[in-house]
């Protein structure tokens, strides 16, 4: 699964004209990260093992490793200095707030094992990928080196988008692990089954909300409309979506006749239907969860 989030992006195109000799060799050991950088682990490597590794079973890879990632995309390493603080981040805000509410045991078994970080977003024809999942397993967190929380150099308390979209990508994408897990009821696309459109990105904000959806790539799917609901509730809080749900005051129906009643509803029907799923399938107190989750961020950022 990928989470993506829509951009305009101003491109200047640089055409470069070079020539190869037949005889030239090429001699692709010389290329940096094509098999792998090694090195001698030292002070990142021990937090890894002893934060990560040995409570909890989870890897994560620092070091450039093209193959990881999409060989297409031009990418830049993580800055070793962000390393620990953003690992250590997602530990206080996505791992001790699960084990808080559902134990440790729950945690090993659902959890992602493999953690790649890169230090740019992964961009595309009009939008940006800010993270990526491989059956449960494999998670891929882009834009890490602009990652900054309090004690961080370059700090700002205004700037925390950057903060809030790592969050919003890790839920998201556990999200989808849980539903591979246990089934999100098929039910839950239902009240909005007539507006899903994989046109998502040529969908406004607006548009998207005035639908009955938490975000504007919401409206690409059931599947993403699910992970989308429990990530933004978690990691907005719910003050945030109850403002939200209640803005929707429109006096004209929308393209698709639905109204602002009708959307105010569908979005509070996938409310209770996660908070169901959550206590039903992992006896998971999700406005509990929620609590905890918005209290850990608010601590990094402020």
């Amino acid at each position: 699964m990928k989470l993506v989030k829509n951009i305009f992006v101003a491109s200047l195109v640089v055409v470069a004209v070079s020539s190869c000799r037949k005889e030239d060799a090429l001699n692709l050991e010389d290329i940096p990260g094509l098999g792998g950088d090694t090195w001698v682990k030292g002070p990142i490597d021990k937090w890894i093992y002893d934060s990560l590794t040995v409570p909890f079973n989870i890897a994560a890879k620092y070091k450039w490793d093209q193959s990881e990632l999409e060989q297409d995309k031009t990418l830049v390493p993580p800055k070793e200095e962000s390393v620990i603080p953003v690992l250590g981040s997602i530990k206080k805000a996505w791992i001790n707030t699960y084990i808080a509410e559902a134990g440790v045991p729950f945690f090993k078994l659902i959890s992602p094992k493999f953690l790649v970080l890169v230090g740019s977003g992964s961009y595309n024809r009009g939008s940006i990928t800010l993270g990526t999942a491989e059956g449960g397993r494999k998670v891929v967190l882009y834009q890490i080196n602009s990652f900054r929380v309090k004690g961080m150099p370059g700090y700002v308390p205004a700037d925390t988008t950057t903060v809030i979209e790592m969050f919003h990508v890790i839920q998201h994408e556990f999200a989808h692990i849980l539903d591979q897990n246990v089934k999100v009821p098929v039910s839950f696309g239902g009240p909005s089954a007539n507006s899903y459109t994989s046109d998502w990105l040529n969908v406004t904000p607006t548009e998207a909300k005035n639908e009955g959806f938490i975000t504007q790539y919401a409206i690409s799917g059931k599947d993403d409309d699910w992970a989308e609901m429990v990530s933004i509730m978690l990691v907005y809080g719910k003050a945030y979506f109850d403002n939200y749900v209640n803005s929707i005051t429109y006096t004209t129906p929308t393209a698709n006749g639905t109204t602002s009643t009708q959307a105010r509803n569908r979005l509070r029907q996938k409310e209770a239907s996660v908070v169901t799923y959550f206590k039903q399938a992992w006896n998971i107190d999700f406005y509990s969860l929620q609590n905890r989750t918005k209290t850990a961020i608010n601590a990094l950022l402020y």
